[in-house]
């Protein structure tokens, strides 16, 4: 485990629910979309109808209101999207978040407190859509966490360096035609170092710099626990 690992790790004993609090955590099932489920084989995860019905049969078999995962999935939706996929470059095909679906308009909630540092519509195709960055500060330790794919209303009134408490309501899940072509879903995303990143930062990298991105993003169940 790494100091910044240790750091999350130590922030609180018990899970924390991100997501509407209506919903128990014995009600979140485990989602893989990775390129080793065969079940995915023969479907076109990249459309967002043909994914929210595999995930909705998951969600019947497993009785769950929410499916989560993915981080440092390898995943084959992004295959056939030019903004993963670039003529010359590297495919960028690893998750370097965990999401959490359910359905839209599900209430997002602020883990621990922060401030928000940045926000952005990323309206291109295979983005985020309406993404929240939030920057954080444990024991002189500054990160950030990252909330993507929400509504266009979670936008409205935001400013720079607004506060926000654990537990409060951040912002909540958009369909489709606004989170950009994905079934609803939250892109939850830990952060040490953004750069000079404004309301965005790479949720899906390539292999060759799985290293890095894996150090600078750690899994979020650090924090969460769930």
């Amino acid at each position: 485990m790494t100091f910044f690992e240790e750091t999350l790790h130590n922030i609180t004993t018990v899970p924390i629910s991100i997501l509407d609090t209506i919903i128990p955590l014995t009600k979140y099932t485990l989602l893989d979309l990775s390129t080793m489920n065969t079940a995915l084989t023969e479907l076109n995860m990249a459309d967002a109808d043909i994914c929210q019905s595999y995930i909705d049969t998951v969600l019947i078999k497993k009785d769950a209101s929410v499916a989560y995962g993915g981080y440092l999935e390898q995943r084959g939706l992004y295959a056939t999207n030019s903004h993963f996929n670039k003529e010359g470059a590297a495919l960028r095909n690893i998750h370097l978040g965990v999401d959490f679906w359910a359905v839209a308009g599900t209430k997002i909630l602020t883990p621990i407190s922060g401030k928000v540092h940045s926000f952005m519509n990323n309206d291109t195709k295979g983005d985020y859509g309406p993404t929240i960055i939030l920057s954080h500060n444990v024991t002189n330790i500054q990160f950030y966490t990252l909330y993507g794919h929400l509504s266009l209303e979670s936008l409205n009134g935001l400013y720079i360096n607004q506060e926000f408490s654990a537990g409060e309501v951040i912002g909540s899940m958009g369909t489709p035609e606004i989170n950009v072509n994905y079934a609803p879903h939250l892109h939850f995303q830990l952060i040490n170092d953004i750069g000079a990143h404004k309301g965005n930062y790479p949720g899906v990298c390539t292999a060759n710099d799985m290293e890095y991105f894996a150090d600078n993003c750690p899994n979020p169940k650090f924090l969460l626990k769930v």
